[in-house]
């Protein structure tokens, strides 16, 4: 499980056994807003809430009737080999029952559950009942190299074929010499079949280092070559090490996602440490980034004082490979993650239009940087997490902040409304990112950082939404803030999609000193379409204060605007279709042709 389980109350009724699984488990109890007394954070609604943390990947704990959480996951139900966990405990603590994701850590967490309360682990997953373990879920520390012939080997053990075990003995199962199914436990590389698992103790920490944009093949095949000529398994490497500043060299980032292993990274004073150990010290590598060795010196650094070097520095033309064994296999990382910088838009507001990715980056986040009202709408999935709120008007500083923060190795998500690549802090961060440290940019550290961007709904396709499909044709989006956009451009560009005859959005279409140039907008348009244009303006999107309204384009007054308001201004071609639930905004594409057409 890469993310904490939260454990979820529904009424006063479970309260004392949640916070019973709570205290067994180091996790946070998220209670029902008027139905629990005391929580770490509280939702409005069970249904939607659990689907939000399961949709992020949270594991999710609930003191309640399986019933409810599984009408809550269902209809996001895709990949069993990704869901997390979902448990129910009951109110008395006495049955707790895996729903989803037992191999996954459900029925882990459920006997961890029962363990403490006294209670009944009620597993169901056939393995587990009959040999009380799963193939497919090794202790820490190991990894089965062909998970996908788990099935059937579990199958033949559980028809009683037997088992012979080769190297160590992982599970508590008696060995037959004579057994069909075979459980190789082996550092060196093996292939497994349906009858055959391998398993590999991860003992391995792999060190790397390369000339800067070195060619990921040349890598890549210096690494296999150096771990198949050692007789090492890929699948017993346990982490990619490197200096920090190789936090964002392509082709190591490549290694460490092809064996599907950490990459971790070490500072030039930690890695000058090792030096004594190292067999292969360069004054040359010191006088180049202050440390005598990076692939020896980041392998050591990354096993601890017992290890040694297994594999001593192997070189190309651009690359260095070195790898160091500890005796036992490794279960916790040294030296540091890289840093990450999620920029995320949660859309106009309600949790309901945020997509599962976006709640997954938010859920697997360190630390959550934006306007404070932003954050304030993730409601409990912030809960538990660093915040550091910025005002209006900080864009340049939060951006900033967010970028130094990943560059010390923090995941950070950035918190925008819409979507962040609108009208928002994405073309910022970038920007950012681009400018070198002698143009105020940022530092090295936070150039180094992984940068992922999500989709988000932006003000626009909400509107559009709310009012029916206004965007049915061709259409622009403009600010209308002078802030850093020329007023002069501004008006060039609404006279160029006025002649155009666009459908235009007008965002930041009004501020508390800037009230003309909506009005100007409206004049200009008039100039090339009817005054009786329909123009929606949507307020609060996704808010419980949300308010439509539709409005004739010479009628449109700047009072009825504010910041929170999105401005939708139909083409000549735009109209408002009057259904039994109110007016409905369209812009035809020119399909009326095909049917008039058809019916002549």
């Amino acid at each position: 499980m890469a993310l904490e389980p939260v454990v979820i109350c529904l009424s006063r009724a479970g309260e004392p056994m949640a916070h019973k699984v709570a205290k067994a488990l180091g996790a946070q109890v998220h209670g029902r807003e008027g139905r629990v007394d005391v929580a770490d954070a509280y939702f409005p609604n069970a249904l939607d809430y659990v689907r939000t943390l399961f949709a992020s990947g949270t594991p999710v704990v609930g003191v309640c009737a399986a019933g409810i959480l599984i009408r809550a996951v269902a209809p996001v139900l895709a990949d069993k080999r990704s869901e997390p966990p979902v448990v129910a405990v009951s109110d008395d603590g006495a049955v707790v029952v895996p729903l989803l994701g037992g191999h996954r850590g459900a029925n882990r967490l459920a006997k961890q559950i029962s363990d403490a309360l006294g209670g009944v682990a009620a597993v169901t997953t056939a393995g587990d009942i009959a040999l009380g373990f799963a193939l497919d879920e090794p202790p820490a520390g190991y990894k089965l190299a062909n998970p996908e012939d788990a099935k059937p080997a579990m199958a033949a053990m559980l028809a009683g074929e037997g088992v012979r075990i080769t190297g160590e003995s992982l599970f508590d199962i008696p060995a037959n010499k004579n057994g069909k199914v075979e459980i190789c436990v082996t550092e060196k590389p093996e292939d497994g079949t349906e009858a055959r698992l391998v398993y590999h103790p991860q003992r391995f920490a792999l060190g790397l280092g390369c000339s800067r944009n070195a060619d990921p093949q040349e890598l890549w095949e210096l690494v296999e070559k150096s771990l198949a000529d050692a007789g090492i398994a890929q699948g017993a490497i346990a982490s990619v090490n490197s200096i920090d500043l190789k936090a964002d060299e392509p082709a190591i980032i490549k290694v460490a996602k092809r064996l599907n292993v950490p990459f971790r990274l070490f500072d030039a004073t930690t890695l000058e440490t090792e030096t004594a150990r190292l067999k292969n010290p360069s004054d040359v590598v010191f006088a180049e980034v202050g440390c005598h060795g990076v692939s020896e010196g980041a392998a050591l650094a990354a096993t601890g004082q017992g290890a040694v070097l297994e594999v001593e520095k192997q070189k190309t033309t651009n690359c260095t490979c070195a790898v160091a064994r500890q005796s036992e296999p490794i279960t916790a990382q040294k030296g540091r993650a890289r840093g990450k910088l999620s920029i995320i838009g949660i859309g106009p507001g309600q949790h309901s239009w945020r997509t599962p990715e976006a709640s997954q980056l938010i859920a697997q986040a360190q630390e959550l940087v934006g306007y404070g009202l932003y954050i304030d709408l993730l409601g409990p999935l912030a809960a538990g997490k660093t915040r550091s709120n910025f005002p209006l008007g900080g864009e340049e500083d939060r951006c900033r902040y967010a970028l130094e923060q990943a560059g010390k190795g923090i995941n950070v998500a950035l918190i925008c409304s819409g979507d962040a690549g609108i009208y928002a802090m994405g073309a910022l961060v970038f920007e950012l990112l681009d400018r070198g440290p002698d143009a105020f940019g940022v530092s090295d550290a936070a150039r180094r950082v992984e940068v992922i961007s999500t989709p988000g709904v932006s003000a626009l396709q909400g509107a559009a939404a709310r009012a029916g499909a206004p965007l049915g044709h061709d259409f622009c989006a403009i600010s209308l803030s002078d802030l850093l956009t020329p007023r002069e451009d501004i008006v060039k560009r609404l006279k160029a999609a006025a002649e155009g005859d666009f459908v235009i959005a007008f965002y930041n279409p009004v501020s508390k000193r800037r009230r003309t140039l909506l009005a100007e907008a409206r004049d200009i348009l008039l100039q090339h379409r009817p005054a009786d244009t329909p123009v929606m303006l949507a307020s609060s999107l996704g808010r419980p204060e949300e308010h439509i309204r539709y409005r004739k384009l010479s009628e449109l007054k700047v009072d009825e605007v504010d910041m929170l308001t999105v401005v939708l201004v139909g083409s000549s071609h735009s109209r408002l279709a009057q259904l039994g639930e109110g007016p409905r905004m369209f812009t035809p594409r020119g399909y009326a042709r095909k049917i008039d057409g058809d019916l002549s």
